[in-house]
């Protein structure tokens, strides 16, 4: 997937908030977890609660290490036959040991039960399985012009089975753009004349391929975090603002004693979105203070809160704008900040997220 095709990042990210564009985001990892006892272990290793999921739903969610740092955050598909797991790229080998080993774990405890089996099959299917995503305002009238279902009845975050010129596919009403969209899987031998067909149904509405660069401002205007950006091992879920998809109430799950304790005893740094007062991008590590002379906490002079984890120009909306960690109590909404940008200090506020608020689904 290149950074940017032929028009540049700017043009690409107007392209899918205003009309449709194809990415092709075969890079990313798929696992496939079968057998009697999968949803008793993906929600083992995941926060999210797996159990709750009806066919052919998916779920948002992450793994955590013990110590409550994360592994990586993934989507879960409860599929009829298996749990289909969608991980992020870089983190493909990685997560695919780290199940492996935990299941290899759940299977020596089942052995030491008397009469106790367990019954979990895991497979690394990612070259197997090319990914093409639709994005954008009139994504759905392009995708539905290639298959046989009426995709005005699948919600946001469920799925199906269907076929694309007679190709069995996966399809998805999900994304990472903040606009309405379908995700698609099946095999990659089908991947050229598959992505030709999306192109010409959207012909229409001039439809472009759109690259990395585009798909991470377009993530970074909802706020969607980044791994090894805004959350990676030394993060936890409650930190990175994800304690909507962190079920401490269910079944015990890795990590769940540490984060119970961390939320019972306050968090120290939250995960923040901010706006800067002029246009220059806040790049990653760039130091976060408190705003010089501030009211919002006594007019104290200017310290180090922080540090910027993700930063770009919104080409949406006309501004820069970054995410950090920073100490609580300085994450709250409308706290003024200043970040160290090649050592100048320059203002900005915190916003509720997401920067951009006119997304077409809810």
């Amino acid at each position: 997937m290149p950074i940017s095709y032929e028009k540049g990042i700017l043009y690409e990210v107007k392209k899918v908030r205003t009309t449709v564009g194809m990415f092709d985001v075969s890079h990313m990892g798929e696992i496939e977890i079968k057998g009697k006892d999968a949803i008793k272990f993906v929600s083992k290793i995941t926060i999210n609660d797996p159990a709750k999921l009806e066919l052919f739903q998916v779920q948002y969610t992450a793994m955590c290490y013990p110590d409550g740092g994360i592994v990586d955050d993934l989507l879960v598909y409860k599929l009829p036959d298996r749990l289909f797991l969608v991980v992020n790229c870089a983190n493909t080998d990685k997560d695919y040991e780290w199940i492996l080993e935990n299941n290899a774990k759940c299977k020596r405890l089942a052995s030491e039960m008397q009469n106790a089996k367990w019954d979990v099959e895991i497979k690394n299917v990612s070259d197997e399985t090319t990914q093409l995503a639709i994005q954008g305002p009139e994504a759905l009238k392009v995708t539905q012009k290639l298959v046989g279902i009426n995709l005005n009845e699948m919600d946001y975050y469920w799925s199906s089975f269907c076929k694309i010129l007679n190709t069995d596919v996966l399809i998805s009403r999900t994304g990472y753009t903040g606009e309405d969209g379908f995700e698609i899987y099946f095999a990659p031998k089908y991947a050229e004349k598959i992505w030709d067909s999306i192109l010409d149904a959207g012909k229409e509405f001039d439809i472009e391929p759109v690259g990395l660069g585009a798909r991470d401002t377009l993530r970074l205007e909802m706020k969607y975090c980044l791994y090894e950006n805004d959350m990676d091992k030394t993060t936890t879920p409650l930190e990175a603002g994800l304690g909507w998809i962190t079920k401490l109430d269910k079944e015990d799950f890795i990590g769940r004693d540490v984060l119970i304790k961390q939320k019972e005893q306050g968090l120290t740094r939250r995960l923040i979105g901010f706006e800067l007062e002029k246009r220059v991008i806040p790049r990653p590590h760039y130091k976060i203070f408190s705003a010089r002379g501030g009211s919002a906490f006594g007019g104290k002079d200017t310290e180090k809160i922080g540090e910027v984890t993700s930063g770009n120009f919104s080409p949406t909306l006309n501004k820069c704008i970054g995410m950090g960690y920073v100490n609580i109590p300085y994450h709250k909404i409308e706290t003024e900040i200043e970040i160290e940008c090649r050592g100048k200090m320059e203002k900005a506020i915190i916003i509720k997220p997401p920067f951009y608020k006119n997304a077409s689904h809810k």
